[in-house]
């Protein structure tokens, strides 16, 4: 059989409007895992990844954070809130770039999440979306706990497109074939592994790069929708409503961290 292109995803800003993270921190909240004033300081940061995209640096700092908070969470206790996260993931889909998707996979090539989020949120919007697969951070498991450290590489920048250059080996996917779709400029490893890179909604960064290689650009979200929507992040946070929450550290072992970003 030869070889197939494929499509890839990025999910954050990109296949869904906001930050992945964001939903599993709401989760944590609701379930009583988290504080107020963390409740505020990440729907702040969630405000800032609206307007201004990920960040080295601030996506670094939250991988340490969260690989310090999972340790010792039982992979049981962070599936449960999977119906919870879904609830507040589904709503976020951009129904255009759904429906990119579902053209190319209806035209025969399979369609992936690509993300530096965990495994397991990947997989389970792949699942629910119909998608063919998803690529995440995947975090090592002992004895049915999270140990704190990951087992593989962080899905982020080249290690975003190593993954998927791994995944392209084991199902004989052409590259030069694929599309890749990003609102990212740390995405661009993974753009240029790909024959067709989109850029979607791009931070300033990527919109340069995009102009300088003539890619195509996709835009729907405005920077007026983002201060609203962002806005009322801030809002219902403050009112304990919805956020973003890092898990504190000796919390019970119930507890549900955010996720990173991208």
């Amino acid at each position: 059989m030869s070889p197939v292109g494929a499509a890839f995803f990025d999910l954050d800003r990109t296949l869904i409007a906001g930050s992945s993270a964001f939903e599993f921190a709401r989760a944590s909240y609701k379930a009583g895992l988290a504080s107020r004033r963390q409740l505020v300081a990440d729907g702040l940061a969630n405000l800032r990844f609206r307007l201004q995209g990920s960040t080295d640096a601030g996506t670094e700092a939250l991988k340490q954070r969260v690989m310090a908070a999972l340790e010792g969470v039982r992979v049981r206790d962070v599936e449960r809130l999977g119906a919870d996260v879904l609830a507040g993931l589904l709503p976020r889909v951009y129904p255009q770039m759904l429906n990119v998707a579902y053209e190319h996979q209806d035209a025969g090539r399979p369609i992936f999440i690509c993300t530096a989020a965990s495994q397991e949120v990947a997989d389970l919007l792949a699942r629910v979306l119909v998608f063919d697969g998803a690529v995440g951070t995947r975090s090592e498991i002992a004895d049915g706990a999270y140990t704190g450290r990951l087992d593989g590489p962080f899905t982020y920048r080249e290690g975003k497109a190593a993954a998927i250059r791994e995944l392209a080996a084991e199902r004989g996917i052409d590259l030069e074939e694929s599309w890749a779709y990003s609102d990212s400029e740390s995405d661009l490893p993974m753009l240029r592994a790909v024959g067709h890179p989109v850029v979607v909604n791009p931070d300033a960064a990527l919109a340069r790069v995009a102009r300088e290689e003539g890619w195509e650009v996709v835009r729907f979200e405005t920077l007026g929708r983002r201060l609203k929507l962002g806005g009322a992040v801030v809002t219902a946070a403050l009112a304990g409503g919805i956020g973003g929450a890092l898990v504190r550290r000796r919390a019970p072992a119930g507890r549900l961290p955010a996720l990173p970003r991208r």
